[in-house]
């Protein structure tokens, strides 16, 4: 008879099922991540600080964002009227004024109308006759102590509107960036894994869309469709997620693929789908992530080029600014009337420039052999 020796029995009196062991182990997991995550985060201020560059483009960045966030504080707090500052239905009640006198033939623009001029504007009463004096309200207004940027030819503050239009600008450009990494990142994994016919496919789609003006694309949209800001965030994101920006990704996906665990996540069984989801993009993200900074850039650009035109349907925006200013006559008097182009263009250029410079520094994090030694 065989020797039959009793085995220790094993017995889980808190948890039969086993699920405490389980749970515990998830949770060790997940901090082992946040652990790992927040080292990366340390690790990448550090090199990213050594940039001067990209650090100058944050403080941009930053002061931008207070920027947008003030009209909320100043309303909130009534240290503006929104009767007076709203930068849409604002006017301002007392503009200063300059003594006119209606004659024959000007000899001095600053003090002295015509009677064409009278017809034309229709802040005049028309019962002037040659001779008479009357107090013109100066619109668009020079800065004061109101008005620290001035007005514009409606009457509404130049200030509040740069305000409002850093909040346009930063809800178009992260709109934008988000969906072309979204797309971008995915349409080039799935190119450099499948590879065939998807990769030629996609590949070929992306030239096509780079083959075409993406300002023309724009304005032809534009002027078929209504078109509203965040309508030209979507399409910028997915013509810049299908376009250059997929092939730069699948590029670094190509990379990735032909690395061990890639092989080791097939062998196990991993699906397609897995291994793109939680292999390859993972590992792309770094480089979509500095991609994004060059998107905002490029969709802050285009909007002030469609808002100057025209085309975009927005209650404000720097582009907007810049094509009252130009409908109304001012665009080419910028010495006498600097407020109404000067600071929607620069607000336009620093912003800009801000993203890029973000991306310049992130460049370094992106790419190793960039870094000093």
């Amino acid at each position: 008879m065989a020797d039959q020796r009793s085995l220790p029995e094993e017995t889980h009196t808190a948890d039969p099922f086993g699920s405490q062991p389980i749970l515990h182990e998830v949770d060790s997991w997940w901090k082992i991540r946040l652990t790992l995550m927040r080292r990366s985060l340390r690790e990448n201020w550090r090199i990213f600080r050594r940039s001067k560059v990209g650090v100058f483009g944050l403080v941009i960045i930053a002061f931008w964002a207070i920027m947008a966030v003030m009209p909320t504080v100043f309303f909130a707090t009534g240290f503006w009227n929104p009767a007076v500052y709203d930068p849409v239905t604002g006017l301002e009640l007392n503009p200063p004024t300059r003594t006119m006198t209606m004659v024959e033939r000007i000899t001095d623009p600053n003090t002295e109308i015509d009677r064409r001029a009278v017809l034309l504007d229709g802040r005049i009463p028309d019962t002037l006759q040659i001779g008479d004096t009357f107090e013109l309200p100066r619109q668009p207004a020079p800065p004061d102590g109101r008005h620290w940027l001035g007005t514009d030819p409606l009457g509404r503050d130049v200030l509040s509107q740069l305000m409002h239009g850093a909040r346009a600008s930063f809800f178009l450009g992260i709109l934008a960036a988000v969906v072309t990494v979204v797309i971008g990142t995915t349409v080039g994994s799935m190119a450099a894994y499948f590879g065939g016919i998807v990769d030629a496919f996609l590949m070929r789609l992306a030239d096509l869309l780079i083959l075409i003006p993406g300002l023309a694309i724009l304005i032809v949209i534009g002027a078929v469709f209504t078109f509203q800001l965040w309508h030209l965030a979507v399409v910028i994101g997915i013509l810049s997620g299908f376009g250059g920006t997929a092939i730069v990704l699948k590029s670094q996906a190509l990379a990735v693929k032909v690395k061990p665990f890639i092989d080791a996540a097939r062998v196990a069984g991993g699906s397609a789908r897995h291994i793109i989801f939680y292999h390859l993009i993972p590992n792309v993200m770094p480089l979509s992530v500095l991609y994004m900074m060059f998107t905002v850039t490029a969709a802050i650009q285009s909007e002030a080029v469609l808002s100057f035109l025209g085309v975009l349907n927005t209650d404000t925006s720097w582009g907007l600014m810049m094509n009252l200013a130009r409908t109304q006559g001012y665009l080419l008097q910028v010495v006498d009337f600097w407020w109404l182009t000067i600071p929607a263009g620069l607000s336009v250029t620093l912003l800009s420039a801000a993203f890029f410079l973000v991306g310049r520094g992130m460049d370094e994090i992106v790419n190793p052999r960039l870094r000093r030694r």
